[in-house]
């Protein structure tokens, strides 16, 4: 059973958290929904073209598409600005000082989630039954 909407679903309820987040003030939360929303849409992808996709970095599974969906350089570069996000975003000794929160801007979280937002749409746009 092929369960790439499972994935894709998971990735807008992700990209919900985020947004949430960021309303609520945490930056750093949102940025690290933000990733897993653009992971999780990746794999998705992947799934959907018959694929299995392991790991967390979302440039290294946007470059291990098949060569007819490599995006652009414009989407690997956002997505190595979030992959930025997988563990700072939630551990404290990631920064030189202070608690995560302290660390991130309205700002990061607001590019974190337009960034996971553009990934999201590409791998929608990419799966076969669209």
């Amino acid at each position: 059973m092929n369960r790439y909407r499972d994935w894709l679903d998971q990735a807008r309820g992700d990209l919900t958290h985020a947004a949430n987040s960021l309303s609520m003030g945490d930056h750093a939360w949102a940025c690290f929904a933000a990733h897993q929303a653009a992971a999780a849409a990746v794999k998705g992808l992947h799934m959907n073209r018959g694929q299995v996709a392991w790991g967390h970095s979302v440039a290294v599974l946007l470059r291990k598409l098949p060569e007819d969906l490599l995006p652009e350089r414009k989407l690997l570069d956002a997505a190595k600005t979030l992959d930025r996000h997988y563990i700072p975003a939630r551990y404290p000794d990631a920064h030189p000082a202070g608690p995560t929160q302290d660390n991130y801007t309205d700002a990061e979280a607001r590019e974190a989630i337009a960034r996971a937002t553009e990934i999201l749409e590409y791998c929608e746009r990419q799966s076969l039954d669209n």
